[in-house]
């Protein structure tokens, strides 16, 4: 019956200890599995984030910036590996409010000479005081480590979003590219193939043959160049949204955004709803409480014990006894010096970053506003030129021009919109990059 009432206790003990399962690593890997349209259009419309608006995912539509910034956010396969990562930090907190465990010790001693007949039996019940002393500063400290890390999962969700967006707009400014180059390479090599009959009819000079060869190699040059670029940039984005590698998908087009505001505008902005920011405040506190640690640490190690003996003789002995580390030399003044050495340090961080903030914010609205010069400069003289290359065309066709000039003066025009398309490109990448560097969507910065 003893033995019985015994197990109950040890029973229960047992049950909530944890136990091992093995989960070996799979060669497949997850993030090699292509994503179900069905379940990431359903995570999409479960989303909830401050900095993007609610949207319907439809992988067969045109995605718009907000469905682009979505998958990444849910699909990109660093961003989940982060926020596993960040459970450690859960765990941590856990731990750090966990109670210390007593200690037990049992000891006997048999009499071999003598006359005392009973064995020497020596028991003793400890308890870390220390660990309860720092239990606060400690669980303080995990508490904001766990911040600081979600802080920095919340900032990296936010520039992989936006990078997201930036690699979609280079799309689309670079598939009107392309189509430009791609016209005035056909065009090019038609001239030269008219020309090379012409010469060799000897109707015309070498060295017409030599012009229209380098304008036909600079055609193809220009073409392979915007190829490999879109190319680049289509798998930037498959990789940043976690697709496989050549899939493709539609992109809804981007309105070319206002001016920026004014730089100490957007720095405010910043300095409010940057999360690496915070997540370098979240840092600063938790090195406060390692500080605060470092200051108990000086203070005696306490450990209490109660211990129960009974000698040979038959006495019970019942009676406390502490065990601490005299400070006489040490009283952790190391521990102390680093601790207060690592909070200058992040103090010092915190400011060179906010610094680096505000001459990056400075640097992008200077470049914004050149692109935009750049694009009004170049819409400036469309018109014209657009209206010469009509005029030629038609002097080519009543006889009155050559066609390698209404060609050329057709080449200026393709030039011409193909800057302006580079120009809008970069407007809207420039102002993307902005928004990374402000922490904020354009939409709610202050006009």
């Amino acid at each position: 019956m003893i033995l019985r009432k015994g197990a109950i206790p040890l029973a229960l003990l047992l049950s909530g200890c944890a136990t091992y399962t093995s989960r070996p690593l799979d060669d497949a890997g997850t993030a090699l599995t292509p994503p179900v349209p069905s379940v990431l259009e359903a995570k999409a419309n479960a989303i909830q984030r401050p900095w993007l608006k609610p949207v319907t995912l439809d992988l067969s539509k045109p995605l718009t910036p907000d469905a682009i910034a979505t998958i990444a956010v849910i699909n990109n396969p660093d961003l989940k590996a982060q926020r596993v990562r960040a459970g450690v930090t859960d765990a941590q907190v856990f731990a750090a409010g966990l109670l210390p465990d007593p200690s037990v010790s049992l000891g006997a001693n048999k009499v071999i000479t003598g006359p005392d007949p009973f064995l020497d039996l020596a028991s003793a019940l400890g308890l870390d005081i220390n660990a309860l002393r720092t239990r606060g500063v400690t669980r303080a400290r995990a508490e904001a480590d766990a911040r600081q890390v979600r802080l920095d999962l919340a900032w990296a969700e936010w520039q992989t979003a936006g990078q997201a967006r930036i690699q979609a707009a280079r799309i689309e400014g670079l598939t009107e590219i392309v189509a430009l180059a791609q016209k005035s390479q056909t065009v090019a090599q038609s001239l030269l193939t008219r020309i090379q009959r012409a010469t060799a009819r000897g109707d015309v000079a070498d060295d017409r043959l030599q012009a229209a060869r380098l304008s036909e190699l600079n055609a193809a040059q220009t073409l392979r160049t915007a190829q490999g670029n879109l190319a680049a940039a289509r798998e930037e984005l498959d990789k940043l949204l976690g697709f496989p590698p050549g899939t493709r998908f539609a992109l809804a087009p981007v309105a070319l955004p206002p001016a920026p505001p004014a730089v100490a505008t957007l720095f405010a902005v910043a300095r409010k709803d940057r999360t690496d920011l915070a997540a370098l405040r979240a840092g600063y506190q938790s090195q406060e409480a390692s500080v605060h640690k470092a200051v108990l640490d000086q203070f005696p190690n306490l450990t209490l014990t109660i211990n129960a003996n009974r000698d040979s003789a038959g006495n019970f002995m019942v009676g406390p006894a502490v065990d601490f580390t005299l400070p006489l030399w040490n009283r952790n003044r190391g521990g102390i010096a680093v601790a207060r050495a690592t909070r200058a340090a992040l103090k010092a961080e915190y400011d060179a970053r906010l610094f680096q903030t505000r001459a990056d914010i400075g640097a992008a609205v200077a470049g914004i506003r050149v692109a935009m010069r750049q694009r009004a400069d170049a819409l400036k003289g469309l018109p014209e030129v657009r209206h010469y290359a009509q005029a030629s065309r038609r002097a080519e066709a009543h006889g009155d021009l050559s066609l390698e000039s209404a060609l050329n003066a057709e080449q200026a025009l393709r030039d011409r919109r193909m800057l302006i398309a580079q120009s809008d490109t970069d407007i809207v990448q420039q102002m993307i990059a902005l928004e990374l560097l402000t922490g904020a969507p354009r939409e709610t910065w202050p006009q």
